[in-house]
C-alpha cells in the first residue's frame, strides 16, 4: 500500500485512469463490433454507415494512446478491405 501522500494521490489518479480507459476500451470494441455484425450479416449498407461512425472513435483512442496509431491504421484498413470484398460480392 502507498505510505507517502504522493504515493497515495498517484495511487488514486491511476484509479480514476483506469475507469475510464476501460470504459473508453469497451466503447472502442463496441463500435469494431458494430462494423463486424453487419459485415458478417452480408449488409453493406449497414456496415457502410457503421464503418463511417468507427472511425472517428478509432481516430479519438489512437490520439488518446488507448492504443497505438498502427493498431488504429491496421483496424481501419481490415474494416476497408471486408467492406470492398463485401460490395465487390
Amino acid at each position: 500500500m502507498a505510505n507517502s501522500p504522493q504515493a497515495r494521490k498517484r495511487a488514486r489518479q491511476n484509479d480514476k485512469r483506469r475507469v475510464q480507459k476501460a470504459s473508453q476500451r469497451s466503447m472502442f470494441r463496441t463500435y469494431l463490433k458494430r462494423v463486424y455484425t453487419a459485415i458478417e450479416a452480408k449488409d453493406l449498407e449497414a456496415a457502410k454507415t457503421a464503418f463511417t461512425e468507427a472511425l472517428p472513435v478509432i481516430d479519438r483512442m489512437a490520439d488518446k494512446a488507448l492504443i497505438h496509431k498502427n493498431k488504429a491504421a491496421r483496424h481501419k484498413s481490415r474494416l476497408n478491405a471486408h467492406i470492398k470484398a463485401l460490395s465487390a460480392a
